[in-house]
C-alpha cells in the first residue's frame, strides 16, 4: 500500500505479539552455544567472564519468561508513527494530574525503552510514589530508529541531530507545544542536539552523561581532586573500555552478523559495556544479588527485546552515524544550547562529571546534582532516585 501524506502522519496503536516459534528458536540457539575456555584472569580485563555468561544463559533458557515483559509493555499505551520515512515506536503515558509537563526521554545502547519502564509510574503519577502533583509529567518514550520496535533506517544520515529533529516532530504531532527532554548514553547525544537546535516548544533539557567530555577532555578543568578523578576515569575508558564503541563506530556491520545469529554472543556484547554496570549485572546472575533494579529478569527483558526484534546490527549503526556526523562537523563549533540545562552525575557512570565540566559544556546550566548511588543505567537501576532528580531539575522551568 502506498503511503499518503495522511497515513504518513497517522498515529497507530501498537501491541507486542511475539510468536511461540520465535521464543522456541531463541531457546534452541542458546542451548546450542559453543563455549570458549575460561578467561585467563580473575577480572573482566579479558572481557565478559565465562561464569557470568553461562549463568545468564542457563537462566535465560530454563527460567526466564519473556511473556511477563510483553505483558508489562502491553499494559502501557504504545504507538507507532512514520517520521522522515521511518516507523517510530513510542510509549505515551499521560499523567492523571492536571498541568503535567510533557517530557520526552531517550534511551541509549545497549538499552531500550525497557530501561525506562520503572520510572513511568513515579514520573506520571508522583503522588502515588511519594512526590507532589505539581511535579507530574506526561511521558513520551520513543525507541530510537533501528532499535526495539522502531523501523530500521534504509539510508544513511540518521545521526543524533536527525533523531532530534524527528523527536521535535513527534512532540508536535502529539499536540505538545511546550515540553522538556531527557537522555543518557546515545539519548544524551540526541537530547544535547535538541537543546542546540532549539525547536519551538522545547523549554529545557536534562542529561546524565556528559558525552562532550570524550571530544574535549583536554579543554576541561583538571585542578580539583574530583576533576582529576574524572579525567582518570575517562582515560581508563578510552584505554580499556572503548572496544565496543570503536567497533560499532567503524564496523557495525561486521559485529552485526554475530549479534543477529547467536543470542549468547549478543548478550555478551551487550554486557561488555562499562565496568560498574558489568559487575552489577554479573552479581545478579552469579551471586544472586541484584543491585537496585538490575535484576536477572529486567536485564534479560532488555537483551531479549534486542534478539526478538533483530536490531543488533541496526542499533550498532547509530554509533557509525554519530562518528560520521562528527567527522563532517570537524572544526566547526556547534551551536550553543539556549534552553536551561539540568545535569545529574551518578557515581558509577563512565564519566562521573563534576559540576565544573557540566558548566564548561553548558553555559545555561541551571541545575546540577551529584547523587550517592547509581551508574550508567541510572533510570533502570535507581528509578526512584532518578525520578527525584528529574522533578528537581525541571522545577526550574515549570510555571
Amino acid at each position: 500500500m502506498s503511503t499518503t501524506a495522511e497515513t504518513a502522519t497517522e498515529i497507530r496503536p501498537f501491541h507486542v505479539d511475539i510468536s511461540d516459534a520465535a521464543l522456541e528458536d531463541l531457546r534452541r540457539r542458546i542451548a546450542a552455544t559453543r563455549w570458549p575456555s575460561r578467561e585467563l584472569v580473575t577480572d573482566r580485563s579479558q572481557g565478559v567472564q565465562l561464569a557470568t555468561i553461562q549463568e545468564l544463559a542457563g537462566y535465560w533458557v530454563s527460567d526466564y519468561d519473556w511473556r511477563k515483559a510483553e505483558a508489562k509493555l502491553n499494559a502501557l499505551p504504545q504507538f507507532t508513527t512514520e517520521i522522515d520515512g521511518v516507523d517510530i515506536h513510542f510509549i505515551h503515558v499521560k499523567s492523571p494530574h492536571a498541568d503535567a509537563l510533557p517530557l520526552i526521554m531517550t534511551h541509549g545502547w545497549p538499552g531500550s525503552v525497557i530501561e525506562l519502564l520503572e520510572v513511568v509510574g513515579p514520573l506520571t503519577d508522583p503522588t502515588a510514589h511519594g512526590g507532589r502533583a505539581e511535579d507530574a509529567f506526561d511521558l513520551v518514550l520513543p525507541s530510537l530508529p533501528g532499535y526495539g520496535f522502531s523501523g530500521e533506517p534504509t539510508e544513511i544520515g540518521w545521526d543524533p541531530g536527525r533523531v532530534a529533529l524527528a523527536w521535535a516532530k513527534l512532540m508536535h504531532r502529539l499536540g505538545y507545544n511546550r515540553y522538556v527532554a531527557q537522555g543518557g548514553d546515545v539519548g544524551s547525544a540526541v537530547t544535547d542536539a535538541m537543546g542546540r537546535q532549539g525547536p519551538e516548544g522545547l523549554i529545557g533539557i536534562h542529561l546524565n552523561l556528559l558525552g562532550a567530555a570524550l571530544a574535549i577532555a583536554d579543554k576541561l578543568p583538571a585542578e580539583s581532586e574530583q576533576e582529576r578523578a574524572a579525567l582518570d576515569a575517562l582515560a581508563t575508558f578510552k584505554a580499556s573500555g572503548f572496544g565496543y564503541f570503536l567497533e560499532q563506530a567503524t564496523r557495525p556491520q561486521t559485529i552485526g552478523y554475530a549479534l543477529l545469529d547467536a543470542p549468547v554472543a549478543m548478550a555478551a556484547w551487550m554486557l561488555d559495556h562499562d565496568t560498574d554496570s558489568y559487575y552489577k549485572i554479573s552479581s545478579a546472575f552469579v551471586d544472586g544479588k541484584p543491585v537496585g533494579n538490575l535484576t536477572r529478569d529486567h536485564i534479560l527483558d532488555n537483551i531479549t527485546l534486542y534478539w526478538l526484534t533483530g536490531t543488533g546490527a541496526s542499533s550498532a549503526r547509530s554509533y557509525w552515524e554519530s562518528g560520521r556526523a562528527q567527522g563532517l562537523a570537524a572544526g566547526q563549533a556547534p551551536p550553543a544550547v539556549s534552553v536551561p540545562v539540568g545535569f545529574t552525575t551518578f557515581p558509577g557512570e563512565i564519566i562521573p562529571a563534576p559540576r565544573s565540566w557540566a558548566e564548561a559544556v553548558y553555559s545555561t546550566l541551571v541545575y546540577f546534582n551529584q547523587v550517592d548511588r547509581g551508574g550508567h543505567f541510572a533510570a533502570w537501576e535507581e528509578p526512584d532516585l532518578f525520578s527525584d532528580e528529574l522533578r528537581a531539575a525541571f522545577r526550574t522551568v515549570r510555571r
